[in-house]
């Protein structure tokens, strides 16, 4: 049996350029992995199946089951799989959880089954997945474009702590087109923000919270009905410079200090609400 632990990713950076003759969206953003993970196990079988500790999710559409399928098809491979998943990362939270495990699983599978793809070929199979998923065949912080599909690194990862604070609210169907549909002109950027945010923390090994920015923060409020309370709750214990978790609902603040972090959270979660306390990961997924 062979098991992995697939990372959760903040955007620290997210930005908007522009729409793509292709119907996507032309992206620029500075991603990193955090230490929230999901933990996947893979055992030789006869087929291909998966079983989750959270049944609505143990499903065919699954990415985990998706991304077995395909490199089961591509490769023409006889040999099946039984995946064991214990989901740790909230579902549908803006944290990549989906798409992390779809990577792990692919480079997973490629050892288990002896099929030698390349690197390279296994990122343009995850690309077929998700346009997140190809950052996850890397690690730590990495600056993102296109798609997606265009991952450069930053090594090491700069030292920093997050709290995460994840509202009880409904996830919409198709959530992230919704959310991408709700941008216009006005909200695409010339990539200016990740552009400071690299070089601060190229030159310096530090990234100011000041530097930090989504492109949905501006209409997170609206497109998630009752977010703002989660909002003004942050703002009371005393975080700054709060933003949407990727397409959120989730909502982090950053701090260098591991004592504030870890009072933010303890805040949080006497109020009952769900929060986690985690770290930058410079986290090898192969």
């Amino acid at each position: 049996m062979l098991s992995l632990l697939a990372p959760a990713k903040i955007n620290l950076v997210l930005e908007v350029l522009g729409k793509r003759d292709d119907g996507y969206h032309e992206i620029r953003s500075l991603m990193q992995t955090v230490s929230l993970c999901d933990v996947l196990y893979f055992e030789l079988a006869d087929n291909v199946s998966l079983e989750c500790d959270q049944p609505n999710l143990q499903s065919d559409g699954n990415l985990v089951v998706r991304a077995a399928r395909l490199l089961h098809e591509t490769c023409a491979c006889s040999k099946g799989v039984n995946i064991r998943l214990e989901k740790r990362i909230p579902h549908g939270a803006g944290l990549g959880g989906g798409s992390s495990d779809a990577a792990v699983t692919l480079l997973a599978l490629n050892k288990l089954w002896a099929l030698e793809l390349t690197l390279a070929e296994l990122v343009a199979l995850g690309a077929k997945l998700g346009s997140d998923v190809p950052f996850f065949f890397h690690r730590g912080t990495a600056l993102v474009e296109g798609r997606g599909e265009r991952v450069t690194l930053v090594s090491p990862s700069l030292p920093q702590w997050f709290v995460l604070l994840i509202p009880s609210l409904p996830c919409p169907p198709q959530k992230t087109r919704k959310l991408y549909s709700r941008l216009n002109k006005s909200n695409y950027t010339d990539g200016g923000y990740v552009t400071r945010a690299w070089e601060a923390l190229t030159s310096t090994g530090q990234l100011p919270s000041s530097l930090l920015y989504n492109v949905f923060d501006t209409i997170a409020l609206e497109a998630f009905p009752g977010l703002e309370k989660y909002w003004r709750v942050f703002k009371e214990i005393g975080a700054i410079n709060i933003h949407l978790a990727g397409s959120g609902p989730t909502l982090f603040a950053a701090t260098a200090i591991e004592t504030r972090a870890e009072e933010w959270h303890r805040q949080l979660q006497e109020q009952g609400l769900e929060s986690y306390c985690v770290s930058t990961l410079d986290f090898q997924v192969a």
